[in-house]
């Protein structure tokens, strides 16, 4: 017989574990600037702290291998943070010995097209998302423009949630005052097609979790459809980028849209050609 792991044990293992994750992700990687010299590679405990939203000394005494109690969501936060793959996710909920959240339903099939579609549409940033805002596919404009959220686990590879639960030093949305509450609405009104979901519902209850901001708007109760708005990212490479978001409905794809980002003017569209054009910058596009 296999004897369970000694709580210590595990501790060690969560700890060594957590400190190889860290040290695989460089600052760029999450759309922050490098900043001076480092000893060490990856990033610091005080930004993966930051970036997923929890206490530093939480974080440091979790990386230590203190017995301290992590829920499920800040366990979340911190897989989104440091990138991992379903496995890795896996393997870090069984070493903290917490129950691991229902990961989001699969998506439909899309349309076979649908790659040369978007890299057709470059340098115009572009990407297919469903009905919760999971984003299934995406050309290299959109990977160039956010490369934190791309490179996510699919788990977590939401347009929604990063938008309310990045930091302010490294949420990429600049007008976020005046788009966060209709973006909130518009999920609203397709939330209300699937009423009673689980995978709807778990979502809803995390992302409240997370984000007081999100908690706040979605108790409002505010309804409205997605049109053509004004949306203004920052990346740490080129500064600004101002674009108009439209998005068209997927044929054949219950609930798929694709949103397209129109560089407002010459200078926008420069800014994006050059993080395309960029080496150190991930280009790959992707379709689910």
């Amino acid at each position: 017989m296999t004897r369970t792991a000694r709580p210590d044990r595990r501790r060690t293992e969560l700890a060594a574990f957590l400190r190889s994750r860290r040290a695989r992700i460089t600052p760029e990687d999450v759309g922050m600037p490098p900043g001076p010299r480092r000893r060490t590679p990856g990033l610091r405990r005080e930004e993966v702290a930051q970036l997923a939203g929890v206490g530093v000394t939480w974080y440091t005494w979790l990386e230590q291998g203190r017995p301290i109690n992590a829920s499920p969501q800040v366990l979340d936060a911190v897989a989104r943070t440091l990138r991992l793959d379903g496995a890795e996710r896996a393997h870090l909920y069984r070493l903290a010995e917490t129950p691991e959240l229902p990961r989001p339903a699969p998506a439909a099939g899309l349309p076979e097209d649908l790659p040369a579609i978007l890299a057709g549409l470059d340098p115009m940033p572009a990407c297919v998302t469903n009905a919760r805002s999971d984003v299934l596919a995406w050309n290299k404009g959109y990977a160039a423009l956010f490369p934190f959220l791309v490179n996510a686990p699919e788990a977590e590879r939401n347009t929604l949630w990063m938008t309310f639960t990045l930091p302010p030093c490294c949420n990429p949305f600049v007008n976020l005052a005046e788009e966060g509450p209709l973006f909130v609405a518009a999920f609203r009104h397709r939330y209300s097609r699937h009423l009673g979901e689980p995978g709807w519902r778990d979502f809803v209850r995390r992302l409240c979790a997370a984000s007081p901001e999100f908690a706040r708007l979605w108790a409002r109760q505010d309804v409205a459809e997605t049109g053509t708005r004004l949306k203004v990212f920052r990346h740490a490479a080129v500064g600004e980028v101002a674009t108009r978001a439209t998005a068209f409905d997927v044929s054949g794809t219950p609930g798929a849209r694709m949103v397209v980002y129109h560089p407002v003017s010459r200078e926008d569209r420069e800014r994006v050609e050059r993080l395309i054009d960029d080496p150190g910058a991930p280009v790959l596009d992707h379709v689910h």
